[in-house]
């Protein structure tokens, strides 16, 4: 039987986001949605919505990873993790993420798509290459 590893490729750190059950994912970046996107019923006229990347930033100098500064509101994660479409699979935030009063929807997916954010009223402050997501299952 496969594992999860696997299905997934552009892996940041396989012996860290493989420690505990699932298949670890993290953030690569974080983008805000500034103007509507358009959805209709056949289809012809859908469009993307507008966003444009959050700025992040390094807490100190020597640092070598930045920090998103979120607050509350709705933003779209990507993942450094693509899939290599072999398989269905099932990504859920990670307790880390939904303790904090963070989340983002459950999804059966065969490529990763940006996902919604949803931050609670005290904000969040997420470190670039930090574990949100995790795949519990794979479907191939």
């Amino acid at each position: 039987m496969p594992e999860l590893s696997d299905y997934v490729t552009d892996v940041v750190h396989e012996p860290t986001q493989t420690e505990g059950d699932g298949f670890d994912l993290t953030v690569a970046e974080v983008f805000e949605v500034v103007g509507p996107g358009r959805i209709d019923f056949g289809g012809g006229e859908l469009e993307p919505a507008t966003t444009v990347a959050h700025d992040a930033e390094k807490r100190d100098p020597d640092d070598d990873y930045e920090w998103w500064e979120l607050g509350a509101g709705q933003y779209l994660l990507a993942f450094n993790e693509s899939l290599t479409g072999e398989a269905t699979v099932t990504v859920q935030p990670r307790t880390e993420l939904l303790e904090r009063g963070a989340t983002h929807p459950t999804l059966c997916v065969a490529e990763l798509p940006r996902v919604p954010l949803s931050v609670g009223g005290a904000g969040l402050k997420l470190k670039e290459n930090a574990r949100v997501s995790t795949i519990v299952a794979a479907d191939s």
